[in-house]
């Protein structure tokens, strides 16, 4: 019996010993057979691409040169700039849909090309941001001009928060920057370099055509952004951005309550609406303070959510 059971304890041991031989051996093909196998290319899952400069691009309904090899580096350089900054790219989608509907009835009215609401896209990205020069709001508009066209600029309001008023403004300008220069394409340039800039560049140069003109790196990038955005939010699926309209951003309804005095505590003044300090600055960021002097009694237009 005991001679039984050492040789089963000495057949266990073998079999374990070849299992282990075995697996070992197995292992080491398996790493030498990967080892061997080519990498999996990266393109199997994520692809960049080239683009295609499309046919007749136009800004205004004026025509962009893209047969000029330089204008067409242009273009392709925004137009592969905005597309493969994905998340940006995103959130412009998302934004434009709560914001084009108001800008452009506005534009419109004012006889601006609806193409314009690109411009406020590449200019702020849609949000009421301030660049290092002072200019604010979607439209970035400089505290002396704001007030050059009658919009409040103080302490505890900044009109050029104000969509509605600042895009008037913006329309202001750029009728004045048409008249003067002639065409759209001229006047949109005009709205990043001035338009007293551009008449020296015009002057100083001796050509009349934005596409003509040798501009500073951040004019000669103005036009060809706004038609690259135009172009990219104008199709979304060729570019590769795909959402749901539930995806996007919307306006909700809202409501306005006139106010002609002082509020010495806006805060309070919130919460006697039903709603918070918060609620009321995101909906009316022109209002820069928990306070609102208004000596003049001037008639202010406060808005609110329609359902509290």
């Amino acid at each position: 019996m005991k001679n039984t059971i050492k040789i089963l304890g000495l057949v266990a041991i073998i079999l374990v010993s070849s299992l282990l031989i075995f697996a070992s051996k197995t292992s080491d093909e398996n790493k030498v057979k990967i080892a061997n196998e080519p990498e999996k290319n990266t393109s199997e899952s994520y692809q960049i691409k080239a683009l295609k400069i499309p046919a007749n691009l136009n800004f205004a309904g004026e025509r962009i040169p893209t047969e000029n090899a330089d204008i067409k580096e242009r273009i392709d350089r925004e137009l592969l700039v905005n597309t493969y900054w994905q998340s940006n790219g995103l959130l412009l989608f998302k934004r434009a849909n709560k914001y084009f509907p108001i800008i452009e009835p506005i534009l419109e009215k004012n006889g601006i090309p609806d193409d314009f609401k690109y411009l406020a896209v590449i200019e702020s990205g849609l949000q009421n941001v301030t660049s290092p020069a002072g200019a604010k709001g979607f439209w970035q508009i400089m505290s002396a001009t704001a007030k050059e066209n009658g919009l409040e600029v103080n302490s505890n309001v900044d009109e050029r928060y104000h969509l509605e008023k600042a895009t008037e403004v913006a329309c202001k300008y750029l009728n004045a920057s048409k008249e003067r220069f002639e065409n759209w394409t001229m006047a949109a340039a005009a709205y990043n370099a001035g338009n007293a800039g551009m008449a020296r560049k015009i002057n100083d140069q001796q050509v009349k055509d934005y596409y003509d003109l040798l501009l500073g790196e951040e004019t000669k990038r103005y036009l060809p952004r706004i038609i690259a955005v135009k172009e990219i939010l104008s199709n979304p699926e060729k570019y590769g951005f795909i959402f749901d309209n539930e995806d996007l951003y919307y306006f909700k309804p809202t409501r306005f309550v006139e106010v002609d005095t002082a509020i010495t505590n806006i805060a309070q003044f919130s919460k006697d609406l039903g709603i918070n300090y918060k609620i009321l600055k995101e909906y009316n960021p022109w209002l820069r303070e928990n306070k609102l002097n208004n000596g003049s009694r001037k008639l202010y237009h406060i808005q609110i959510p329609s359902e509290i």
